[in-house]
């Protein structure tokens, strides 16, 4: 779980995270919160060994701190490493639903929380983000040739092994682009990719960290990997 200012937010997510699923650990990876996020992560650490936390020194984006949280839980031994996010919009009674698959398909590789599947949705979301999000997953969908319906989503589960086959040093996605270039890179390995449904929830504590400049990173990454797709090459 990335965090920058989510020191609202972090007790209820982690307690409802470890109350729906006992057995897993938690890893919050903070940006230097000036919150005091991380520090409050630091004491939920020393009370219960299931959470940890890994401290950077600044904000340098979403991608580098999911990539630095892949390579803790890798270097860990974890067989299953998962994303959520921190501000609510993550319901913690799915992540039982996201788990299953993996659990029962060992063919499976990446089991996506998804909004865009027959029972997902998402609640009190603006008309604008809703179609923003839309959009998104629908260029890119085109664009990659992929069959995934919620390209953005960033709710999610890979098998640890599919990750060490990834070339992961070469991923320099920042913002939420991150998760589409993740999938392009599970679908170019061969990965099994499953959706399951979720219902995705607008956060009632803190503040958004969306603007436009992800949006446009996005649109930009999305339409120079089309074209390198229709070329021939991933990179």
């Amino acid at each position: 779980m990335p965090t920058y200012d989510e020191r609202e937010n972090l007790v209820p997510t982690i307690r409802g995270v470890l109350g729906n699923e006992p057995d897993v650990d938690v890893l919050v990876v903070d940006d230097a919160s000036p919150d005091g996020t991380g520090e409050l992560a630091d004491r939920l650490a020393a009370k219960d060994g299931r959470v940890h936390v890994l401290h950077r020194t600044e904000k340098n984006g979403l991608g580098p701190a999911y990539l630095e949280g892949f390579a803790w839980a890798l270097a860990n031994g974890y067989d299953v490493v998962c994303e959520m996010d921190m501000d609510g919009s993550h319901r913690p009674e799915d992540l039982p639903r996201l788990l299953d698959p993996l659990g029962r398909h060992p063919a499976v590789d990446l089991v996506i929380g998804s909004r865009r599947v027959s029972g997902g949705r998402t609640e009190n979301w603006p008309w604008y983000r809703d179609l923003i999000s839309r959009g998104g997953s629908w260029y890119a969908r085109r664009m990659l040739g992929l069959g995934v319906h919620d390209m953005t989503a960033g709710f999610r589960a890979y098998r640890a092994s599919m990750l060490r086959r990834l070339d992961l040093s070469s991923v320099v996605s920042n913002g939420y682009v991150f998760q589409i270039d993740m999938t392009r890179r599970v679908a170019a390995a061969g990965g099994r990719i499953v959706e399951v449904p979720i219902v995705f929830l607008e956060r009632i504590r803190g503040r958004s960290k969306m603007d436009s400049s992800i949006v446009s990173e996005a649109m930009r990454s999305v339409t120079v990997w089309g074209v390198r797709r229709r070329l021939g090459r991933l990179s």
